[in-house]
């Protein structure tokens, strides 16, 4: 069984830019998705995936992902993805023996910028980079889902962020 554990953190200032050691554009949407598990397009460069992800428990996840066409991913992109759309730059920053995931949104989301660090324990210690702010990872309005149907930018506005 795939299992990916991921810890999510909103990011404080551009010190981390520093560090970035390559980084890609990604675009993804969502065919399908529920509380119980996401099917996502994401396509990057000149590769795309599906993935399904499905919530285990805390920071793990089921994860599923599987290399399609790129200009199939594009077709399902643009005519199967009714749930909105996210695009981000993805910077990879390593950190202290680990590697960071730095996504910096676009579009409705942007302004947002979030780190994930993969683990392979929920348990496991790592050390905090000094641009590292809240941790959100249980807060599921930083969801890649929940960022296509309701965009940072609205629910910020609100003044409903986490701190």
């Amino acid at each position: 069984m795939p299992l990916e554990i991921e810890r999510k953190f909103l990011v404080d200032g551009d010190a981390w830019r520093s560090g970035v050691r390559r980084r890609e554009l990604y675009r993804q949407g969502y065919v399908a998705g529920s509380e119980l598990c996401s099917v996502r397009v994401r396509a990057g460069g000149e590769r795309a995936w599906l993935g399904l992800k499905g919530r285990v428990s805390g920071a793990t996840r089921l994860e599923y992902e599987y290399e399609i066409p790129l200009a199939e991913a594009n077709e399902i992109l643009e005519r199967m993805c009714a749930r909105g759309h996210i695009e981000k730059w993805r910077h990879w920053v390593p950190h202290e023996g680990h590697e960071w995931e730095v996504d910096e949104f676009l579009g409705e989301n942007a302004g947002l910028v979030v780190a994930e660090i993969e683990l392979d324990s929920e348990a496991e210690r790592f050390e905090r980079p000094a641009w590292l702010g809240s941790e959100v990872t249980e807060d599921s309005r930083y969801l890649n889902t929940s960022l296509a149907r309701h965009p940072w930018r609205a629910w910020h506005a609100t003044g409903s962020v986490a701190k």
